[in-house]
Order: C-alpha cells, then structure tokens, then sequence
C-alpha cells in the first residue's frame, strides 16, 4: 500500500471526513474474520513483531497469550507485558516506516544557464540536458538535438561521473579491512 499517495489524500480531507474514516476502519476492524485470521496464524510463545502507533515503530515481542479480541504480549525490549490489537501484529513483516515524499524539484534560484539537470519525461524516461535558458515558470533544456521546456518542480540535480583527467580513488579490502587507494589517472 503506497501511504505517500493515501497522507497526500488525507491531508486534503476535513476534520469531519477523518472522523467518518477512522470509525470506517474500526467497525472493519471490529468484525471478527480479521481477528480470526491473525489468531490462526498465531501460537503461544511465538515470537512477534508489532506496530506501537503512539511511539510509531514496531517492537518485538513474544506471544503470551490470546484473548478473544486481543494479545498479551511480553515487549523483549522493555520486558513488559502489554495487551495489543490483533491488527497491530506484523504477521507479513510489512515496512512500517512512512516516508512522506520531500517536495521535489529545484526553484528559479537554485539553477543557473550551463547547468546540467535533469527530469522525467511524459514517457517516464530519465533525461538529461543543459540550460540554455530560464523562464518564468520552465527552462529551456537542450537534450541532445532537441529543446524542452520543463517546470522548475520537474529537474533535479545530475551528478557527472566522468573522471578524466583526475584523481580516481579505487577501493579494495585487503584482511577484512576497507583500504583505499588513490592512483594517479595520467
């Protein structure tokens, strides 16, 4: 489940729609096939990973016993016990980290006629070019034999990996121990 797209969305909700929601997902979550699921899935002294909203990470934990809505849960970490939801078990080890995507794209000032960037064209290819020059809300990229108009929130920054003419650093482990070694390129 994409939870960049699903905030993106509830952040443009009322206070009221997210109040419908939550009690959405609660009666859903009340019904007794989602426990049922979980519990057979689940023995005693099992080991468990599970999802604490108010400190927002998971914890592991060992499975002391199942209740009819609910487990109680030793915590390895604290070694306390605590009673959890069902739905709160990482049963599939999903990625509980919610990442909020950063805005994207550079501004009008961060970006000057020469530099090289980059984008995502309509056919969801890498491109990159120079600019030749700055518009109001675009910039004008040379891309090979053709020019683009591409939005400010579009480019990103294209790091140039060629190395002529300079330093390389090359690495190598030598006895389990990173060493590095420079060598001259000429």
């Amino acid at each position: 489940m994409n939870y960049t797209d699903t905030l993106a969305s509830l952040n443009q909700a009322s206070a009221f729609d997210l109040f419908r929601l939550r009690a959405a997902i609660d009666r859903v979550l009340d019904q007794p096939g989602w426990m049922t699921a979980v519990q057979s899935r689940l023995r005693v002294g099992q080991a468990i990973e599970y999802f604490n909203p108010q400190a927002n990470r998971s914890f592991k934990g060992q499975l002391l016993e199942m209740r009819r809505k609910q487990a109680v849960v030793l915590d390895l970490e604290t070694k306390k016990r605590w009673l959890i939801s069902y739905a709160a078990i990482n049963l599939d080890g999903a990625d509980v980290e919610i990442r909020e995507q950063p805005k994207q794209g550079l501004s009008r000032q961060s970006v000057t006629v020469g530099d090289v960037v980059g984008f995502v064209d309509r056919d969801q290819l890498q491109r990159s070019g120079e600019i030749v020059r700055l518009n109001d809300k675009t910039v004008t990229l040379q891309v090979g034999h053709q020019q683009w108009r591409v939005a400010y929130a579009l480019l990103h920054r294209v790091v140039d990996s060629s190395a002529s003419g300079a330093d390389l650093m090359e690495l190598g482990v030598v006895e389990g121990q990173a060493e590095i070694v420079i060598e001259d390129a000429e």
